[in-house]
């Protein structure tokens, strides 16, 4: 009776730590896959967010477009920094008289993201 108790122990033991996870747990835009986090790509976090309400690729919207947008600001840390900061707090004044809202749920890391993809439209 003891060596059954003991193997069921062992055993249950065992199977929970050698248990694997599998399939894929969404953390924001955060993708996680047996335990690999992948960050989504600029482009897609734009696609899958209010951006598109007022800005555009190519042609002015309410806000600039991001082609005006890279020929303003040369890609660098610094400004990917401030660009980032601006799409999470809410900005005026650069563009014109309409404000552009903050997007606090915003992780820093997806705003960059953002950014980069925004300057690469030169």
């Amino acid at each position: 009776m003891k060596n059954v108790i003991l193997f069921s122990v062992l055993s249950f033991a065992l199977f929970s730590c050698n248990k694997k996870e599998t399939g894929e747990k969404s953390d924001g835009n955060l993708i996680e896959n047996n335990s690999a986090k992948v960050q989504l790509s600029g482009e897609v976090l734009i696609q899958n967010s209010d951006c598109v309400g007022c800005h555009n690729k190519d042609e002015k919207m309410v806000g600039p477009s991001y082609k005006e947008i890279a020929s303003k600001y040369p890609t660098n840390d610094k400004n990917i920094d401030m660009l980032a900061y601006k799409i999470i707090n809410g900005g005026s004044g650069n563009w014109g008289r309409v404000p552009m809202q903050a997007h606090v749920g915003l992780s820093k890391e997806d705003a960059k993201e953002m950014v980069k993809y925004i300057l690469a439209q030169k």
